[in-house]
């Protein structure tokens, strides 16, 4: 006779492998898909967090960020030399004195080298990394949430983030994404990290996105916006013509970092 504790089980080991292929599910699709309450989907969510086989996010759950150090290390390497023209590019942009979001990740964390250049930023991120190598090597103002920081790239992570950076204006929200496709879509692979750049970009003057050529084309999990909503891109190639139109559209302005970009 099957008893509650391995009903449960089953559901828990189907919920996984169904998050295997979707990568993220809210708790009401979870629900729906098991046909159980919220609140047993709540509790499934929980334990399986708890026993490390998922991610438990804000409404829902996603898969584990299976980003290993080595991985991390090849995407700093990947582009490194566009991405250190882009950053130039991106500081030449930022006047001293700005009140500065930026974004994590290898694009940015190339930015924040080259914001070396500033004088008196004020800047707010949610990655660790950035705060501590700007701290160790710069007079800026530094805040960053708190959270749990994901060991693998350093980015603070807490459900309170989003209202943390309501507190806040900045002169220009500074952000890169996985992927932009051809309507001009923004999107990432991770929804916490979604809500705490569209925090950020409802809070800014401006919007400054940063992205290699690589990421034109690409697909990303969650959306997060779409180009009419940035004031400029900064590449290191001339984008696809559909970008160009929808930026051109909404007025915002492409640079293309080449081989010239500021020192």
């Amino acid at each position: 006779m099957e008893t509650t504790g391995d009903k449960k089980g089953l559901r828990q080991g189907r919920l996984l492998q169904r998050l295997a292929a979707d990568r993220h599910l809210t708790l009401d699709e979870i629900s729906r898909i098991f046909s159980i309450t919220t609140q047993t989907a709540r509790r499934d969510i929980q334990e399986l967090d708890e026993k490390g086989h998922l991610r438990r996010v804000r409404g829902g759950a996603m898969t584990l960020d299976r980003i290993g150090e080595g991985a991390l290390r090849d995407r700093r390497v990947a582009n490194r030399a566009a991405k250190e023209r882009i950053g130039a590019c991106v500081a030449a942009e930022i006047p001293d004195g700005s009140s500065v979001f930026l974004d994590t990740g290898t694009t940015c964390e190339a930015i924040a080298h080259a914001l070396l250049r500033c004088r008196d930023l004020r800047v707010v991120t949610y990655s660790l990394r950035i705060a501590a190598f700007l701290s160790e090597h710069t007079s800026f103002v530094l805040a960053v949430p708190g959270g749990f920081v994901r060991s693998v790239d350093g980015a603070i992570f807490h459900e309170a983030t989003p209202g943390f950076l309501s507190g806040f204006r900045f002169d220009v929200a500074v952000l890169s994404v996985t992927g932009v496709d051809e309507n001009g879509d923004l999107a990432d692979d991770d929804p916490a990290e979604v809500r705490v750049v569209r925090a950020a970009m409802a809070q800014a003057n401006s919007t400054l996105l940063a992205v290699d050529n690589s990421k034109f084309g690409s697909l990303g999990l969650v959306r997060m916006g779409n180009l009419s909503e940035v004031s400029c891109l900064v590449t290191d190639a001339a984008p696809p013509d559909s970008v160009l139109e929808i930026l051109s559209r909404a007025g915002g302005r492409v640079i293309v970092a080449g081989e010239d970009a500021p020192d």
